[in-house]
């Protein structure tokens, strides 16, 4: 299993901040590895919504389907499907002053023979974790600017 925590700062109101991330499409804009992301259904952003993600990551695409299992005013958590791992993006909100305090919590757990992979691949996922810290305020900023 591997573990990525980034915490970062925004400086927007945290309703609108957590609005804009609820909807799991803008993962495109945020998430370096995202190549395109639609939700599936329609109606209002909330928990048991769901998005088709597709990833790349080091040359590979991977589908996933992604739903939102927490939307409250301080925390957003998604969790994510694919034929060969489980992903859960854990967001955390918090004021600060004049900003919101975001913490950004990832865990990806392979199944099977890619579970032998996941000590090799830390370091990727920290690399992406660390681009997150950049796009993700550039992609709130582009949003809510």
């Amino acid at each position: 299993m591997i573990r990525v925590t980034r915490t970062l700062a925004v400086p927007y109101p945290q309703a609108k901040v957590i609005a804009y991330l609820a909807d799991f499409a803008h993962a495109v804009d945020w998430d370096p590895g995202t190549v395109s992301c639609e939700r599936l259904g329609e109606g209002t952003v909330g928990e048991g919504s769901r998005w088709h993600n597709v990833t790349e990551f080091r040359g590979r695409r991977t589908e996933l389907t992604y739903r939102l299992d927490t939307y409250t005013p301080d925390r957003l958590v998604f969790s994510g499907v694919s034929k060969t791992a489980e992903t859960t993006d854990d967001l955390s909100f918090t004021p600060g002053a004049g900003s919101t305090v975001i913490t950004y919590h990832a865990t990806i757990r392979f199944k099977g023979l890619s579970a032998l992979a996941s000590p090799v691949l830390h370091r990727e996922f920290e690399r992406l974790g660390d681009e997150i810290t950049t796009t993700m305020p550039r992609a709130v900023a582009q949003a809510l600017g």
